[in-house]
């Protein structure tokens, strides 16, 4: 696996033992992981703690220059809030773990210049569909059913 996916993966993993969900990502530039961060809805009561959103915040402040020659690593296809947050930053690179169970807007993500690459990789999957099977409600409050 890719390095920088495993780093997303390990977020992932740290998620879950926390009792969130397991769904990580990293911001990566010039060949360097300069954000990391999970979904932490459930750990911190929040809305909006997907794995993308608290990656761009612990990347802390970049220039717009910065993001535009980023990639975001995500385990799972991103959501609408945060393929917006990567069209408002226009971070041109996102590497996407699975979207076998959940994808996100990425024909429009596409259709903005964003490059996807779809690693269709197993082990995002299973642990996605380990914790859906186990937290079916959950996992539905995350996406907004």
């Amino acid at each position: 696996m890719d390095p920088f996916m495993r780093a997303a993966v390990d977020e992932a993993k740290k998620g879950l033992a926390e009792g969130g969900i397991p769904i990580g990502a990293v911001l990566v530039l010039d060949g360097e992981i300069v954000g990391r961060g999970r979904n932490r809805r459930v750990q911190k009561g929040s809305a909006v703690l997907h794995a993308e959103m608290d990656c761009l915040e612990n990347a802390g402040r970049l220039s717009a220059r910065d993001y535009q020659r980023a990639t975001i690593y995500t385990t799972l296809s991103p959501c609408d809030m945060c393929s917006g947050a990567i069209l408002l930053y226009k971070i041109p690179n996102v590497v996407i773990g699975e979207n076998r169970s959940f994808q996100g807007p990425e024909a429009y993500l596409k259709t903005c210049g964003v490059s996807l690459t779809l690693l269709d990789d197993e082990e995002c999957y299973r642990l996605m569909q380990s914790f859906i099977r186990a937290n079916p409600e959950l996992w539905n409050e995350d996406i907004g059913e």
